[in-house]
């Protein structure tokens, strides 16, 4: 538990953040229906479609978490030439979020469409184009990112490996950051494994904690040689393990902290990683130790599973949820 004054002295400093935001940016589409019989024509179900609603995805929801949580994101990424982006734009605009740093390139912006029925996911598609971004656009990235630095408290970085995180973007941003003793948040991806160092913390989900552990997690005891091999190999001071519906598991080099989940029901966990990953860069730059910041973003990630599609938690839900926790805890 997090003492409520701490947590409320925390949360109240959140409106003088800057946080700078680098990754994969996404238009997550939404086709909401129900189900009413099976398709003569193939065993599947057919959907009848209601509505469709866009949001904005990859590393731009850790950008929305971060505004709805009433902090500034700069946020830079790469958009394409098509309706897609128009969409993003538009949608950045509607959230007072500046867009200004969205480079424009020549391949399609990535579209994620999700077929909900009834509150369940039914299947999810994919139009990307992944090839890498040319050398022109990559150093755009670099110079913004590192002239950025100067403006922010912490940075995040939202790694999906769809081309904008690269090792000369990553050696940059990382060595200058570090140089200005600016914290690096990374939401952590396999193939760019080598070039996280010097991270302030990595927040891998149990799948990417084994593989970049090499380490099999079936209990407590496994997580925890996890954990450890995952601060040595990336010499960094944190590491937390998130774990869906287990909560998570905060490492440093001196102790190891276990969160189980504050979420009454888990609808959805999509995008929960950018919750937690925003709570966090949000909290530290507040001025929260690291096991506090974990601590507000495991309540924030308790409130974002219990929502469906890509969602996001705001400063006054997560204040209420805090006090309702406190109120409820014998003291």
């Amino acid at each position: 538990m997090i003492e409520q004054n701490r947590a409320e002295q925390i949360l109240k400093a959140f409106p003088n953040n800057k946080i700078l935001v680098v990754g994969d940016l996404m238009l997550d589409q939404f086709t909401w229906g129900k189900v009413r019989r099976i398709s003569p024509e193939a065993p599947v179900p057919v959907i009848e479609v209601a509505e469709e609603t866009y949001r904005i995805g990859g590393s731009g929801n850790a950008a929305v978490n971060i505004r709805t949580l009433d902090g500034t994101p700069i946020t830079i990424g790469v958009i394409g030439q098509d309706d897609g982006a128009e969409r993003l734009l538009s949608l950045f605009a509607e959230l007072e979020i500046d867009s200004d740093n969205l480079l424009r390139d020549e391949r399609r912006t990535t579209l994620k469409t999700r077929l909900i029925a009834h509150n369940q996911q039914v299947v999810r598609m994919d139009r990307e184009d992944i090839t890498p971004l040319s050398r022109k656009v990559k150093n755009i990235l670099t110079e913004r990112c590192v002239e950025s630095l100067s403006k922010v408290q912490a940075v995040v970085i939202s790694d999906y490996d769809k081309g904008v995180i690269n090792p000369e973007l990553l050696k940059s941003i990382l060595t200058e950051a570090h140089r200005k003793k600016v914290p690096v948040f990374i939401d952590p991806k396999v193939q760019h494994a080598e070039y996280y160092r010097q991270a302030t913390l990595l927040t891998p989900n149990q799948q990417e904690a084994e593989l970049l552990s090499g380490v099999s997690i079936t209990n407590r005891s496994s997580l925890e040689r996890a954990g450890t091999r995952l601060l040595e190999r990336f010499d960094c001071p944190y590491v937390l393990v998130t774990q869906g519906e287990d909560g998570m598991s905060l490492f440093s080099h001196n102790t190891v902290k276990h969160l189980r989940t504050t979420a009454r029901e888990v609808f959805d966990v999509t995008g929960a990683g950018d919750t937690v990953i925003a709570c966090l860069s949000m909290a530290v730059a507040a001025g929260a130790e690291m096991d506090e910041a974990a601590l507000i973003a495991n309540y924030a990630a308790g409130l974002v599973v219990g929502k469906v599609g890509t969602a996001n938690v705001t400063r006054q839900e997560l204040t209420a949820s805090l006090d309702d926790i406190n109120a409820h805890t014998p003291s």
